[in-house]
């Protein structure tokens, strides 16, 4: 067994160490377990691979809770296994992707800050078992999370018992990284004290009753992160965008030199943005945002990040190293919070957040799919996207033109799945270009965005449907044609492209 003594305080939690296999015996089938983990970062990896090992020779399945996605040692394995029932808020795994997509699993998909509170006021019935990954335990109990914090907090304290998995591949350069604050609920919560993206509202670590830990296991299995796709063309194109945006902006007086508190969403679109703004001009920057990826250590290589707040570390595997091998440096600068705070819609709104997400496509109305493929299957999840669009002093979405190859136009006559409306977005940005649909009708959204951001192959056809549609309207406020609004979607199921066929 892995020796964690020097990393878990007291005789009396000491005592509790054991293995994977005899925690795994502490879950039940039909329990609602509550893992740690915000994308690959900080999840347990022992426990749940255990208990998927348990479940394949002992048929059961569990409700599985996170904070967002997890690794595949979780994830993956218990969905091979036959082992989750019912999962949400969040999720990337393959495995698991087509699971729930053919009704294996019973997926939520959530916005992410409401999790925890809804977790506490019993919505999803109790939390049966807390399974967590730390860097260390204090001898009160308290436990300090590594590379993410998530709905763990919650998970701890709404939780009949508790394991916890400490991971010795994590440094303990992360002790001091975190602020753990944990609000009460209506009617007694108190206004979050929060007035920059930097401050310190919390403890470093989560408070837990060391009665309620009832197995410490060890752990050297270090977060397998996902590579990111190398920075682009396109996604140089759409940083320019953005970067001659905000000058713009700041030449109007609409925002200061050192621009807003940032958010970037998830995925290697978001990453490539807020990377190109590391050689943009703005300087003394903030980041209010839930990932941490490699963009954000490369604003703040650049010197260009004061304060960086955030849930989870989910940088590529050569960020995570790049992380690891200059902690002192970035912990200066990097603050991890649960994601009720980190994700909060309020503090968003208050702090006055510029949010940079990434859509699947987007109509010439302003309605945003940031979640299924052809409308029907799910691809990850909202994530945090909701909180921040409907909340930012700016809501801005990227995507390509065009996907699969030219096949695929991003900019579709009618979304074939709505997460975000046409009333949150406000600015809308490919590789064309960047449509500010600040103030417009619906009509002229339609033009702007079908100029500024429409792929050349598909400009025509979208400008040809639009006018069809004012004609056949009569001038309706938002004229669609119902039906063809959906088909180039049906075209593509049914010939493989969007493109009119000969």
């Amino acid at each position: 067994m892995i020796d964690i003594l020097d990393r878990v305080q007291g005789a009396a939690l000491q005592a509790k160490i054991t293995t994977a296999e005899e925690a795994a015996k502490l879950i039940n089938p039909g329990d609602h377990v509550g893992i740690s983990g915000f994308t690959p970062s900080g999840y347990p990896k022992a426990v749940p691979l255990a208990l998927a090992k348990r479940m394949e020779s002992d048929p059961f399945q569990i409700d599985l809770w996170t904070g967002a996605s997890v690794g595949d040692e979780a994830d993956g394995a218990l969905t091979r296994a036959n082992g989750i029932r019912r999962r949400f808020p969040y999720q990337t795994n393959n495995d698991t992707r087509k699971a729930l997509n053919s009704q294996k699993i019973r997926y939520i998909d959530m916005h992410l800050s409401q999790m925890a509170q809804q977790i506490r006021y019993g919505f999803f019935g109790d939390t049966d078992v807390a399974i967590i990954e730390a860097v260390c335990i204090r001898e009160d109990g308290g436990i300090v999370p590594s590379t993410s914090v998530g709905n763990s907090p919650t998970f701890v304290s709404q939780a009949k018992k508790v394991i916890v998995e400490v991971n010795v591949s994590q440094p303990m350069s992360l002790v001091g990284m975190h602020d753990i604050y944990e609000p009460q609920d209506p009617p007694y919560r108190e206004p979050f004290p929060i007035k920059a993206a930097g401050d310190r509202i919390g403890t470093d670590y989560i408070p837990c009753d060391p009665a309620k830990i009832v197995a410490i296991v060890p752990c050297d299995v270090p977060d397998t992160t996902r590579p990111l796709a190398p920075i682009d063309d396109d996604a140089k194109a759409m940083s320019q965008h953005l970067i001659n945006f905000f000058l713009e902006e700041v030449k109007a007086g609409r925002l200061p030199e050192n621009l807003l508190p940032l958010q970037s969403g998830v995925g290697s679109v978001a990453n490539a943005v807020v990377s190109g703004l590391a050689e943009g001009p703005f300087t003394n920057l903030s980041i209010f945002t839930e990932v941490i990826q490699d963009g954000m250590l490369d604003l703040i290589d650049a010197g260009k990040v004061t304060d960086c707040s955030g849930t989870a570390l989910s940088p590529s595997p050569d960020g995570l190293k790049r992380f690891y091998d200059n902690i002192d440096k970035y912990s200066k600068h990097i603050l991890l919070r649960p994601q009720e705070i980190s994700n909060n819609p309020g503090l968003a709104r208050r702090l006055g957040v510029i949010t940079m997400n990434t859509a699947i496509e987007f109509d010439i109305f302003g309605n945003v799919n940031s979640t299924h493929i052809m409308g029907s299957k799910m691809m990850n999840g909202i994530g945090g996207s909701g909180d921040f669009t409907r909340n930012g002093y700016i809501s801005i979405f990227c995507t390509n033109s065009v996907a699969k190859g030219g096949d695929i136009s991003s900019i579709v006559p009618f979304v074939s799945h709505i997460d975000h409306t046409e009333h949150d977005v406000q600015v809308f940005c490919t590789e064309q270009g960047i449509a500010d649909v600040r103030g417009l009708a619906p009509i002229e959204r339609a033009y702007k965005i079908i100029e500024n951001c429409a792929h050349p192959d598909y400009k025509q056809e979208l400008l040809d449907y639009l006018e069809r549609a004012i004609e056949k309207t009569n001038g309706a406020h938002t004229p669609i044609l119902l039906d063809e609004a959906l088909s180039w979607h049906k075209r593509f199921t049914e010939t493989g492209s969007m493109k009119k066929q000969g």
